[in-house]
């Protein structure tokens, strides 16, 4: 407890630290705020007595997970900050297959600015066309939730739709120059954990009433839960590093290079992409029920609408291993790797430059990415075992998936930085051995 308190004075110490922090605890508490504004018209009762059953079932509970509830109250931030990410992941794949985005991902800043500056302009685009289908699905169908929808009504609520989502994005980018950590991943988390109270009190109310086994299954519940985020930390940070040679340079009388770095592949390369991937393609059998007539359709298709069931948890599983491995072969490119390290003097001892150190990059991408798979697939499923052990819903979404490895994610990013500024100021860490290490990236560390 004592070195917690001295840690604490520490950052406090810091001008710029605790200048950031504040700025930080500041743009959350705006963004916190805003996303209990409703649109103007809207019963928020009403609405949220319509939405108490669907707000935490298919897509529509993931989103409100994301937005921290604000997707069910149709508030002003109610599309949150999904359209940006749908904008980003939309670039990422175009830089992966248009040579144009590819070059600029190439430029450095200049080229990153470019990138951001359309991918703010895709954002627009994305939230005008999600505004109409969020409110015609979420809010004017719903008995009582909107007296008038008028055609104005419908104009103006696209309109404050759009500029709500410009404006967390606006505090993303501004919590990222201002404050402590990535400001798009802390909206994120922010909405994942605002969730987490209300979930925690309804857990503890179900296991101290009637038969819910008491404090002590609550508290086997938290070991648990620890166990597991302890598991998805060791997915986040597992790499496997490859020793990488730079040969000696002499230019005048001073040598360069000559020295041992390595290149950390990370054993879960793809992050949480697959795990949105596959979950958007299981959406699809739901949507089919919803529209198709027939009832042989229905019984078929009606498996995969159980979300906790074991056909739905079983393919989503395949697809998860499966997205991983395509992720990560279009993010990680072993011949570019290998022809950086040539360029710049590079070798992996033992194996030859070039084809064959690709070669070599390749096979223990292909090695590491399989266990890889199966713990993100694991993860992913873990929150149906926890509704099979009677853990309510709501909690049992931080028993795994998308969640919990954004909320490890996050809090690792934003603690290594917190740690760097006191270790540049010459403090102590936030560990007394070691240091904490965020979601490594491909570039190469010096060892």
């Amino acid at each position: 407890m004592k070195n917690l308190i001295n840690t604490l004075k520490n950052i406090w110490k810091i001008e710029d630290l605790r200048v950031r922090i504040l700025n930080t605890l500041g743009f959350i508490l705006i963004y916190r705020l805003g996303s209990y504004v409703v649109l103007p018209g809207v019963n928020s009762d009403e609405l949220m007595a319509a939405n108490s059953k669907t707000a935490h079932e298919g897509i529509v509970g993931l989103i409100n997970i994301f937005a921290g509830g604000a997707f069910s109250r149709a508030s002003i931030f109610g599309l949150g900050i999904m359209p940006y990410i749908s904008a980003s992941i939309v670039v990422q794949l175009l830089g992966m297959a248009l040579p144009y985005f590819r070059k600029m991902q190439m430029e450095g800043e200049s080229g990153r600015k470019k990138i951001n500056q359309i991918t703010r302009f895709l954002t627009v685009i994305i939230t005008v066309f999600q505004c109409p289908g969020y409110i015609a699905t979420q809010i004017t169908n719903k008995a009582g939730a909107v007296s008038d929808p008028s055609t104005f009504w419908w104009i103006q609520s696209i309109l404050i739709l759009v500029t709500g989502t410009m404006f967390v994005m606006w505090l993303g980018e501004k919590i990222t120059d201002k404050g402590i950590g990535n400001g798009i991943s802390i909206i994120i988390m922010i909405g994942i954990i605002a969730r987490l109270p209300f979930a925690f009190v309804s857990e503890f109310g179900s296991r101290v009433s009637g038969e819910g086994g008491g404090l002590i299954m609550l508290l086997i519940e938290m070991v648990l839960l620890l166990l597991i985020v302890v598991g998805s930390i060791m997915l986040v940070q597992g790499t496997r590093k490859i020793p990488v040679q730079f040969a000696k340079k002499i230019v005048g009388n001073k040598q360069f290079g000559g020295v041992r770095q390595y290149i950390p592949l990370k054993v879960n390369a793809a992050g949480v992409m697959p795990i949105i991937f596959a979950q958007a393609i299981m959406f699809i059998p739901l949507t089919l029920v919803g529209f198709s007539q027939s009832a042989s359709m229905q019984n078929f298709l009606a498996p995969l609408s159980n979300h906790y069931g074991f056909v739905y948890n079983f393919i989503f599983a395949l697809l998860i291993i499966v997205f991983t491995y395509f992720y990560t072969a279009i993010t990680v490119n072993p011949n570019q790797m290998a022809e950086d390290m040539k360029r710049n003097g590079g070798f992996v001892p033992g194996v030859q430059p070039g084809k064959q150190t690709a070669e070599f990059i390749d096979t223990i991408m292909s090695r590491i990415t399989f266990p890889g798979s199966l713990f993100l697939a694991l993860i992913a499923v873990l929150p149906a075992f926890a509704i099979k052990l009677n853990i309510q819903q709501e909690f049992a979404q931080f028993y795994g998936g998308t969640s919990l490895l954004i909320l490890v994610g996050v809090v690792l990013d934003t603690l290594q930085q917190i740690e760097s500024h006191l270790l540049n100021r010459h403090y102590d860490g936030l560990m007394k051995t070691g240091r904490i290490k965020g979601r490594t990236s491909m570039s190469m560390t010096t060892a």
